[in-house]
């Protein structure tokens, strides 16, 4: 049972519990002790680490030395347990110790007191003198025995102890109460410095109508712990956070069959209004390491590729000076369907394309980003824009109409195609207020309240035409 918990930072519990990192704590708990560590891994730089290990405890009020954390860990999240006993452990107060030996704070800790300069000379014996350290901001002042200043002066440094307070990795720090001396305990917290992303590659067969696509999780760990043989989850979906108190703008910011997709290493279940994906073995995380896993194997998955003109600017409301030359967008989509061999709730990452040339050679062709994308929704990547099909869009004629609050405007989208090869080019219109297509030469869809699509036909080393006049009220 957890009783009367507080949150106190760095060095409180030398006071609460009469010692500090200097002197041995009641009880020292290292990673040696681990009986097992899981960590849940969410998209937005955040993990939860739960820590267990089994512990020799003395009845009555004790200090915990908990070592092997994160550096990045949010103390306010932390939270121990005991497993076999909760009723016999209560937590006093929670501390976490992140005041670390580093030649900086050394020097910090030293200020006003009297060290020892060593300078090695070429020949001779090591030369020593003692000094006060009297500053550290920039560099090294010293005040020598005869009272003259030396600033950052040659030689090494040697202190005469480690001082009180520094530790050599961040722990946490706590104050129990226990009346059974064998407990395992859970210690649990979130920490930043750790996340993951998708990465997926495609492979485009000759005819650009199949792919086979292979999907990886990159796991970046940067949290300043190592987990090992850890359980590992990752959590794929928009987690809602607290952002801190003015905090700048800036930093606010998943089938067996052969055919289907197959997740070699990562089991998938919806969890809640996400997605989680579980690795169905243990891993280790060392701390500053990258590392890959395979997320997701499909082959010969059915692929559409299009042509897509889509004019940047519009014209609605006023006469268009001269004719637009249009890049024409080259997309592949896949439908995320069973079906189609894929199927698994895919987290969001980059799609990178590859094609294999005359030679046999893979050659990059194109990346997208997608987003979270469930069962039976279609990927849309943008491959680039295409060489041999041009676009051309022309505005005919313009009037206004009705004391200026309804505009006709005719256009013609011309189309040649340079490829040896028939193909289908979509003209998308972005359209505003109250409109109607009066005429057009070619079948429409009305894709939504502001968007219409023509579906263009062009035979290979030709050209058509698309004529339309459309009316809007603004």
């Amino acid at each position: 049972m957890i009783r009367n918990v507080s949150m106190i930072s760095t060095l409180a519990l030398a006071a609460a519990a009469g010692t500090s990192p200097s002197v041995a704590a009641d009880t020292r708990s290292t990673p040696a002790d681990q009986k097992s560590v899981s960590i849940t891994i969410y998209n937005d730089n955040l993990g939860l680490v739960k820590d267990v290990r089994t512990l020799s405890l003395k009845n009555g009020q004790q200090s915990l030395w908990f070592e092997g954390v994160a550096a990045q860990i949010d103390p306010t999240t932390v939270h121990i347990r005991s497993v076999d006993a909760p009723d016999a452990l209560a937590v006093v107060e929670q501390n976490f110790e992140y005041d670390l030996v580093s030649p900086e704070r050394l020097m910090q800790k030293y200020i006003g007191q009297t060290v020892e300069l060593v300078t090695t000379r070429e020949g001779k014996d090591d030369e020593t003198i003692r000094a006060k350290l009297i500053g550290t901001q920039g560099g090294t002042v010293y005040e020598l025995e005869n009272g003259k200043i030396a600033i950052n002066p040659p030689g090494r440094v040697v202190l005469p102890a480690l001082p009180a307070g520094l530790i050599s990795e961040p722990s946490l720090v706590w104050l129990l109460d226990t009346s059974r001396t064998k407990h395992t305990v859970e210690a649990s917290y979130l920490t930043g410095g750790i996340g993951w992303r998708s990465d997926y590659v495609a492979v485009l067969a000759a005819d650009d109508s199949k792919t086979d696509l292979s999907g990886w999780v990159t796991i970046d760990n940067q949290s300043g712990a190592t987990y090992r043989n850890a359980a590992l989850k990752l959590v794929a979906g928009d987690v809602h956070r607290v952002l801190p108190e003015y905090q700048p703008m800036e930093m606010a910011e998943n089938m067996a069959a052969r055919g289907v997709a197959k997740q070699a290493n990562f089991r998938e279940e919806g969890f809640f209004e996400y997605h989680l994906y579980t690795l169905e073995r243990p891993a280790t995380v060392r701390d500053r390491q990258t590392k890959q896993i395979s997320l997701l194997d499909a082959e010969n998955v059915s692929v559409k590729k299009t042509y897509v003109v889509q004019p940047e600017v519009q014209y609605w409301f006023s006469r268009l000076p001269e004719s637009d030359k249009t890049k024409v967008g080259v997309y592949v989509s896949l439908d995320n369907s069973k079906k189609n061999g894929m199927g698994m709730p895919l987290p969001k990452g980059i799609v990178r394309v590859y094609k294999k040339d005359s030679a046999g050679s893979l050659q990059f062709i194109g990346e997208d980003r997608i987003d979270h994308t469930p069962e039976d929704e279609t990927i849309r990547i943008k491959m680039g824009d295409a060489f041999d099909v041009v676009a051309e869009r022309v505005q005919t004629n313009f009037e206004v109409l009705s004391s200026g609050h309804l505009y006709r405007s005719s256009y013609k989208v011309t189309l040649r195609n340079h490829k040896s090869e028939d193909i289908s080019v979509q003209v998308v219109e972005l359209m505003a207020g109250d409109w109607t297509i009066t005429t057009s030469s070619q079948k429409f869809e009305k894709e939504a309240s502001h968007r219409v699509r023509f579906d263009v036909p062009v035979k290979a080393k030709g050209s058509s035409e698309l004529t339309y006049t459309a009316e809007v009220r603004y």
